[in-house]
């Protein structure tokens, strides 16, 4: 497991970065995704969220993203991170949650980039796109 330091800092969020554009581009499950970042600690977890709420951020999430991507994550609507993504102006601070709720945070969070990040993948960076994260190429080998 990973701790705080600087350095595991940084290998977290290169390893989110990639975790989480995989799951959205289909090239990894939700839930293989969801297993590595179960094996995180609590502050590798916190680290996680804090990420890819930022991703999400990035992304403009809607609405009607945030109902699809409960939808896909398999949480209930009624649970917290559910309830916080759909709300308008969604709210971000997943990190913040006890540590109970950080899988269900994840799963409504990664489902809810994707299904933004797909949109504009396919609207705004369609034919035009220089970003990296969105040419991504399946792994040979999964960690």
């Amino acid at each position: 497991m990973l701790g705080t330091s600087s350095e595991d800092g940084r290998a977290i969020q290169r390893e989110a970065e990639r975790v989480v554009n995989e799951v959205a581009q289909g090239l990894r499950t939700l839930d293989d995704g969801t297993t590595w970042f179960s094996a995180l600690s609590v502050a590798g977890r916190q680290a996680v969220l804090q990420e890819v709420a930022g991703y999400a951020m990035q992304a403009h999430i809607t609405t009607a993203d945030g109902r699809t991507g409960v939808a896909r994550s398999g949480v209930k609507p009624t649970a917290n991170p559910s309830v916080m993504i759909c709300m308008d102006p969604p709210r971000y601070w997943f990190s913040a949650l006890p540590a109970d709720e950080h899988v269900k945070a994840f799963r409504v969070l990664v489902s809810v980039f994707s299904v933004a990040d797909t949109r504009r993948r396919q609207v705004s960076c369609k034919g035009t796109c220089g970003h990296a994260w969105h040419s991504l190429l399946p792994s040979v080998e999964r960690s």
